[in-house]
């Protein structure tokens, strides 16, 4: 059995791979490592999980499985609805609940879905407890699943928190008190979970709010739009006349950005803007931003500038979370948009994303691509090599002399990453230099000397 666990929790096509059986084991398995018995709690308490989902059509069916084993293992359900992934994250934590289940498949198309869960607090899970949840799973855990399943009065109920979009759209307005009035912004709500959170919360905060994608029918979630499809976006914020747009992918997870000129701001210039704010107002703790080893060189350029460290991580917000955790870090993130900043949440939370941003525009009374023009993005150049060893890459001495030889050329005007895939037999060129033509070149080059490693 391969591990179930990927970056960010269980994916598939839903009731192909991702089945209403499965989704049922699992949430079993997570009851059974995370809802224990917790010191200074009375002995009849019963443990209690958070239930939330994007719109997918599939949702409303994994929900029902999801909260079947949580209920036959004894955890009372909350269920939350239609919400971020960051809401749920924080529900977690405000309802003091053992576990939360987000049911989504973030920016996948709908025909896929997934369960992520949260552990006490609402932080993700790491390797190892979701290696317990995984062992629970085997045909030998299935008496340890039958042997947790209470009677009577002790089966778990499940109820609708009605108020929990409002607890969490509260708790948003806490993030900045900045009045964002006078700023007019086009949110692109992907069809997805932040199709009522994202523009609730704008307005709340002030802002003029123009949504578009914003009527999620269970099928339409991420398609064509939102944040890994900007075209309407850039296009509605011309026309318009806005002054920035933003895009969040299907749970709400991520914030992409545009300016007033429709050009796109990304996840690196947008912790860009947000570390030289916070700095500024020391709130960025220990003079340190959190990136992955995918951010642009231009980030770490721009930020030895402004005096600000950088400390990069493997790819994934999961990873993200734990350098921010470890060393009590205020701000992170990756390029794609996920931005995490503690203060406020366990996780990247598009929305609050966007209302920082904003404030920050607010605040100085800047444009976007103003504040956007501290960072100079390096054109970057990527290439998939497929059908590859990656073990035989890894040892390959021809690899390593063509990463080195590609290295002493750029210089520090740029770099060179290879990255194997952890899903398939793919190892990813990654070379960015100060044009696209010498990163074109070297990419090709350092892909050619891969595909023939042996």
């Amino acid at each position: 059995m391969s591990r179930l666990f990927g970056t960010d929790g269980v994916r598939g096509e839903a009731n192909s791979y991702l089945t209403a059986e499965l989704a049922l084991l699992i949430a079993e398995a997570a009851a059974l490592v995370l809802a224990k018995p917790a010191a200074g709690r009375s002995a009849g308490h019963k443990p209690v999980a958070v239930v939330g989902r994007d719109p997918r059509a599939s949702g409303e069916m994994l929900e029902a499985a999801v909260s079947a084993g949580l209920a036959a293992c004894g955890v009372d359900v909350l269920l939350v609805g239609v919400v971020p992934t960051p809401a749920v994250a924080y529900l977690t934590a405000v309802y003091e609940a053992d576990l939360g289940v987000m049911i989504s498949a973030s920016h996948n198309a709908m025909p896929d879905n997934g369960i992520k869960i949260f552990g006490p607090g609402g932080h993700k899970l790491g390797d190892g407890v979701e290696d317990q949840i995984e062992e629970l799973l085997h045909p030998d855990g299935a008496d340890a699943r039958r042997a947790r399943r209470p009677v009577g009065a002790q089966i778990g109920r499940v109820r609708h928190a009605h108020e929990a979009l409002g607890r969490y759209l509260e708790h948003l307005a806490t993030s900045s008190t900045r009045s964002l009035a006078g700023v007019t912004v086009v949110v692109d709500c992907a069809n997805g979970a932040a199709h009522r959170a994202g523009p609730l919360a704008y307005r709340a905060a002030g802002a003029t709010v123009i949504s578009i994608h914003d009527e999620p029918d269970g099928l339409n979630i991420n398609d064509k739009c939102g944040s890994t499809h900007l075209e309407d976006l850039q296009r509605a914020v011309v026309e318009q006349g806005a002054d920035l747009g933003l895009a969040h992918d299907g749970d709400a997870d991520r914030c992409l950005a545009v300016d007033a000129a429709g050009n796109v701001i990304d996840g690196d210039v947008i912790m860009a803007i947000l570390a030289i704010a916070m700095n500024e107002a020391g709130e960025l703790a220990e003079n340190t931003l959190v990136a992955t080893v995918m951010s642009n060189l231009g980030l770490h350029i721009a930020m030895r500038a402004a005096g600000i460290e950088v400390r990069t991580t493997g790819v994934g917000d999961r990873y993200v979370l734990e350098e921010l955790r470890a060393g009590e870090f205020s701000l992170g993130g990756e390029q794609s948009g996920h931005v995490v900043l503690p203060a406020f949440g366990t996780t990247g939370d598009g929305v609050l994303t966007g209302l920082r941003l904003m404030a920050r525009m607010a605040q100085t009374g800047s444009t976007l691509a103003e504040l956007g023009s501290v960072l100079t993005v390096l054109p970057q150049v990527l290439i998939n090599v497929g059908g590859v060893d990656k073990n035989a890459v890894a040892d390959s001495v021809a690899v390593a002399d063509a990463v080195v030889g590609a290295e002493g050329e750029l210089g520090a005007a740029g770099r060179v990453l290879l990255r194997p895939s952890g899903t398939e037999p793919v190892v990813r060129v990654m070379v960015e230099a100060a044009d696209t033509a010498t990163a074109q070149r070297i990419a090709e080059s350092l892909a050619a000397v891969v595909a023939g490693a042996r």
